[in-house]
């Protein structure tokens, strides 16, 4: 047999591999206003889809919406000031692109660890090591 046929071979019997979003969706913030603070309804399930630290989603947050956060004792995140649905989902999607989804093989398999004194998002699915800050 050729390498050319057992090559073709190969790729038809290669199962074909689900897209990212049938195995790994983030939730839409669920967002209303109380006053002048923006309500995160659904944080906690953010924080659980993501699989990281509380503190490190809101501090994102806080950073890139240019605001003031805290953590309710309901789990829900308040935001000083008035925030668009749309406006937080996107800085959650900003989030997810850098410090979860693997840059290499783009699966959400990865963890924060500390290595060489500097914080690296590693994949449990390829083995990528990517410096996070850069």
């Amino acid at each position: 047999m050729e390498y050319d046929d057992m090559l073709d071979r190969a790729i038809e019997e290669t199962p074909e591999i689900d897209e990212r979003g049938s195995r790994f969706e983030v939730p839409e913030p669920e967002v209303r206003m109380e006053g002048n603070v923006t309500v995160v309804e659904n944080f906690r399930e953010l924080v659980d889809t993501l699989n990281r630290e509380e503190s490190t989603l809101l501090k994102f947050l806080q950073d890139e919406l240019g605001t003031a956060a805290r953590i309710d004792e309901s789990g829900r995140a308040r935001l000083t000031g008035e925030f668009k649905q749309d406006r937080i989902a996107g800085a959650v999607d900003a989030y997810t692109e850098g410090f979860v989804i693997c840059s290499e093989c783009g699966l959400p398999d990865t963890r924060v660890v500390e290595e060489g004194g500097a914080d690296v998002l590693k994949c449990d699915a390829c083995g990528a090591i990517t410096r996070l800050g850069t």
